[in-house]
C-alpha cells in the first residue's frame, strides 16, 4: 500500500526556519506525479503552499514566494518542503500529497507552530 509519510514538523520562533520531509512510496514516486504540500490552520480550510506539477514545474502560493522551497530527492524517494522567515500564520498542520495514476495519496501531517 502507497504511503506517505511527513516528518520535520515542531515549534520554532518567528523569523526561523524549518525543513519538513515526506517520504513516499516508490510505487508513486515519479516526476510526472503531482507532488505537493498543503497546509491546514484551525478553523481554516486545507491549503495549498507549493507543489511540483506533472511537468516537472514547481508552483509556489503567493503568502510563501522567497520563504519557501520544495524540492525532491529521486534517489531517497523524498519530498521536501524548506521553510525559512516563518511567521505565526505559518502555524497549522502541514500535508504531504501526492496524485498519481488516478489516486490521491497523503500523509498524516505534521505540526509546525511558529510562537516566541
Amino acid at each position: 500500500q502507497a504511503q506517505l509519510v511527513e516528518s520535520g514538523g515542531g515549534l520554532v520562533q518567528p523569523g526561523g526556519s524549518l525543513t519538513l520531509s515526506c517520504a513516499v512510496s516508490q510505487s508513486i514516486f515519479s516526476r510526472h506525479a503531482f507532488m505537493g504540500w498543503y497546509r491546514q490552520a484551525p478553523g481554516k480550510e486545507r491549503e495549498l503552499v507549493a507543489s511540483f506539477t506533472t511537468g516537472g514545474g514547481r508552483t509556489y502560493a503567493d503568502f510563501v514566494k522567497g520563504r519557501f522551497t520544495i524540492s525532491r530527492d529521486t534517489l531517497t524517494n523524498t519530498v521536501y518542503l524548506l521553510m525559512s522567515s516563518l511567521r505565526s500564520e505559518d502555524t497549522g498542520v502541514y500535508y504531504c500529497n501526492v496524485q498519481h495514476g488516478g489516486s490521491v495519496y497523503w500523509g498524516q501531517g505534521t505540526q509546525v507552530t511558529v510562537s516566541s
